[in-house]
């Protein structure tokens, strides 16, 4: 049996992901002896290729659109974070042969955007565009700031008041739809839909944004995503895309699966120098 530990991102799409790149750094800098890929998987797939990974010697998997739902039912225990967010991105092999699943996007989101970024989220009314497996894992760490108002806005209305709904103990939450936006405004706008990797936004009213309101794409990409673009055009004091909380959400997986913690900083720089 090999020693080298194999890992993988599994989503679709997905050959537009850094997640190799990222790992691959991690474990140089950590001196950690793993293999890390990413796989096409779609939603159909997501089963027999989640069980066939990890048949094969497997250790641990990220998932990414649109699996992270189905990655929440297929795991056999959750942690409390996973559980309330119905929403999984890392599944883990115990030692018993169980699969553990965990969601460490919000510990990347709130990462990036307070360290990296000094976003105070303190009494921010807060929008989250999009009411699928990305926002899930994001909701309650945002919640737990002590935001002033969270609201999740979606083509299909049912959905965003459905997910709400989930989260009303915990702090001020609403779902609308996107046309249910006019005369409101926030400090903080998040993009959870994959608007951004059909080069494509959601249909938002102008005047969306408070003054110095910040504007927060989850997806990545070598140059401006659409969402950051439209920032841009609604003068937000800072425009961010996902890559920050892509690297910060890896390396709390890395240390779920290693038990070594990695230096983002460095990794983040490089990921930006080689993007130009």
């Amino acid at each position: 049996m090999s020693l080298i530990d194999h890992y993988a991102v599994f989503g679709s799409p997905i050959k537009h992901s850094k997640s190799p790149r990222i790992h691959k750094l991690f474990a140089k800098q950590t001196q950690q002896a793993i293999i890390y890929d990413a796989q096409e998987v779609s939603a159909e797939q997501f089963n027999y290729s989640t069980s066939n990974f990890f048949k094969q010697g497997g250790k641990g998997l990220n998932c990414t659109l649109p699996l992270k739902e189905l990655a929440w039912g297929y795991a056999d225990i959750k942690t409390e974070r996973a559980e309330l967010s119905k929403a999984v991105n890392t599944l883990t092999l115990q030692s018993d042969g169980s699969i553990l699943g965990d969601n460490t996007d919000g510990v990347g989101l709130l990462t990036d955007l307070m360290k990296n970024h000094e976003v105070n989220l303190a009494n921010a009314n807060v929008l989250i565009l999009g009411a699928g497996g990305a926002s899930r894992g994001i909701i309650l760490p945002i919640l737990e700031q002590n935001v002033a108002s969270l609201v999740i806005a979606n083509r299909t209305v049912d959905k965003a008041i459905h997910l709400a709904n989930e989260f009303t103990l915990k702090g001020t939450i609403k779902g609308c739809g996107f046309n249910d936006l006019t005369n409101q405004q926030f400090n903080l706008i998040i993009n959870a839909t994959s608007s951004s990797l059909s080069n494509d936004t959601p249909p938002l009213p102008e005047h969306l944004l408070y003054k110095n309101g910040v504007c927060y794409d989850l997806a990545y990409g070598n140059e401006p995503t659409t969402f950051v673009r439209w920032g841009q055009k609604n003068r937000a004091l800072k425009n961010l895309d996902g890559l920050g909380m892509l690297v910060e959400q890896a390396a709390e997986a890395f240390f779920i699966w290693r038990g070594v913690r990695p230096n983002t900083q460095e990794v983040i720089a490089l990921l930006n120098t080689e993007r130009g």
